[in-house]
């Protein structure tokens, strides 16, 4: 038996799941050290600029992948599951036309739509980070390639490499690119009162004509990275293959014809493709809408948005009608915390499907119900705590990560959405695994209709509440919560009908949630506590580093962690055995 074919065997949920977020924890502290640095250095501003070209990206990215790579890791995983290596080997020559012609198409939507989108947004010096960002959706699709193709593998370590090199080239390259761009321009308004061609006055107009294109440098190092990141997995496959050996391919039936394959393929990835692209979409609109409708009121009241941020918007960003961009930049600062979280539950997603799959496959009940409670309580423990903890914290955790004075109203803002942000994160982050388990089980199309009734119900909620002066952005935050509270509990109802498995509800959900609110309680007051008689930045890591351990302790007194999910990981019977000679697991 070949090391590979013994590496496929052995990865659990949990090893998959611990590989991709320890890359996902990697790529997140690097994605956030970059934005800190970009905001300290431009601001609400420059931020907003940055999110907007995310806003169009997103969805296009999402169409011209369209679950492709979940279908492909689902059927990978199905395939074998059955010993069928050759449909395996046919599945990934099929997908790469697909891919090369879907990047190709929406590599070129955004070039040309990014137009006419910064007219709809009323940004149009967003125009540069959306132009340097489009040759992502390109080099991205590549990548799509290789990656749902070993992960269906369960696989997860040439994903994780591969993120990891996109964050570091977005980090360095692309910071480097920003900050250079900047001291050059600025150099030469100094000497010349001209920048790029412009005659600016001041040093403050002078800066409003360099931030769009700094911007767009720092974007520049994000496609470099998806770029080198895809250099890696294509290498990766050359060399090091996917670990069936020929012994397999002999043993293996005749693959199915190739239509059949692709009618499969197809019939898979659509809804999976559908229920993303409404939720890009919903969000692009989200974006916009948000962005439109302060507009709206800057035109309408001004004052009454006044009443509420006074002076933490500053006069030069005021009377250059920037004010709808700035807000939205500090939403964007604290939707970089909300992410990090997002982003490690969407790994627990990623790596429950083809776990989930195989048990579904094989028609195993016991193991099924194993998996999905597995899943369902690593994502809890992570998310609850998460979300109680950015609500109590909001303030001194973003006061934490965006140092200097030059950003003090952006956090100060940024602090107030994030209060609230951080319950609509537990349910976000929730729904990601539960949509992808009910994937796993054949019903690709449940997640499309949720979404598409959660993000309709979000549109209404943004447009009506983001238009009232005295809620504004937390609109938005009211929105997320009613959205994706209906998709959370719509998506585990359904899925315990479909399989027909009850999970133990008290053991998944109660425990972590009193342990959460014990770890919460625990987290303001030592912040309070520490706040006296330390720096603020220190007390914040204490308090911090306090909840943790209180979290931890609670965990074993309520026995919210069962032995199951500790095998699972690496090194997990000697873990397991020093659990139970200390009897904190049963």
């Amino acid at each position: 038996m070949s090391q590979n074919k013994k590496e496929r065997k052995s990865q659990s949920f949990l090893k998959g799941a611990m590989v991709l977020g320890s890359s996902m924890v990697i790529v997140k502290i690097m994605g956030m050290i970059y934005k800190i640095l970009l905001s300290n250095m431009y601001g609400g501003v420059g931020t907003g600029l940055f999110n907007s070209a995310y806003a169009l990206y997103n969805p296009l990215f999402t169409l011209s992948t369209a679950g492709f790579p979940i279908a492909i890791s689902r059927m990978v995983s199905e395939s074998i599951t059955r010993k069928r290596f050759r449909d395996v080997k046919q599945i990934h020559r099929l997908s790469v036309p697909i891919f090369v012609i879907a990047g190709c198409v929406c590599f070129l939507a955004m070039l040309l739509g990014s137009f006419i989108y910064v007219k709809i947004i009323k940004a149009e010096n967003a125009i540069f980070a959306m132009m340097c960002l489009s040759p992502t959706i390109f080099f991205g699709c590549l990548m799509s390639i290789y990656r749902g193709y070993f992960e269906g593998f369960r696989n997860m370590m040439p994903t994780a490499v591969s993120e990891i090199i996109e964050a570091t080239c977005k980090l360095f390259f692309g910071f480097t690119a920003s900050f250079l761009t900047m001291k050059i321009c600025m150099d030469q308004y100094l000497s010349t009162d001209y920048v790029l061609g412009t005659k600016c006055a001041t040093e403050a107009e002078a800066n409003s004509v360099i931030v769009p294109v700094a911007i767009g440098a720092a974007i520049t190092g994000i496609s470099l990275g998806s770029l080198l990141g895809f250099l890696y997995l294509f290498i990766r496959y050359r060399r090091g293959g996917d670990g069936i050996s020929k012994e397999e391919l002999r043993n293996s039936p005749p693959p199915r014809k190739p239509r059949a394959t692709i009618s499969t393929m197809v019939r898979t990835a659509i809804p999976i493709g559908l229920g993303s692209i409404v939720m890009s979409l919903a969000d692009m609109i989200d974006s916009t809408l948000v962005n439109r409708r302060i507009n709206y009121i800057m035109e309408t009241n001004p004052k009454a948005l006044l009443n509420v941020y006074g002076s933490l918007i500053p006069d030069e960003i005021y009377y250059s009608n920037q004010t709808h961009t700035y807000l939205y930049g500090c939403y964007g600062i604290a939707l970089t915390l909300m992410m990090l979280v997002t982003a490690v539950t969407q790994v627990f997603g990623t790596t429950a499907l083809p776990s989930v799959t195989a048990a579904w496959t094989s028609g195993n009940k016991l193991q099924m119900k194993k998996s999905m409670e597995t899943v369902m309580r690593v994502t809890v423990l992570v998310t609850i705590p998460s979300g109680i903890g950015m609500s109590v914290l909001a303030e001194p955790l973003l006061s934490l990560i965006y140092s200097g004075s030059s950003v003090a109203n952006e956090v100060e803002i940024g602090s107030r959405v994030l209060a609230v942000m951080g319950i609509s994160v537990i349910f976000i982050a929730t729904s990601t695994p539960l949509c992808s388990m009910l994937q796993a089980v054949g019903r690709m199309d449940v997640p499309l209709k949720l979404y598409a009734v959660g993000m309709t119900m979000k549109i209404i909620v943004n447009y009506i509440l983001v238009g009232i002066p005295e809620i504004n952005i937390q609109g938005a935050n009211v929105g997320s919560i009613v959205c994706y509270g209906f998709v959370t509990v719509t998506a585990l109802f359904i899925l315990c009908r479909e399989t027909k498995i009850v999970p133990n509800f008290v053991s998944i959900f109660v425990k972590p949630l009193f342990a959460s609110i014990v770890c919460g309680v625990a987290a303001y007051f030592s912040e309070q506590f520490f706040d006296i008689f330390f720096r603020q930045k220190i007390a914040t890591f204490l308090a911090v580093a306090t909840a943790i351990v209180v979290y931890i302790i609670a965990l074993f007194l309520f026995r919210a962690i069962k032995r199951e999910d500790i095998l699972q990981m690496p090194k997990g019977n000697k873990i397991v055995k020093i659990l139970e000679k200390r009897k904190l697991i049963g």
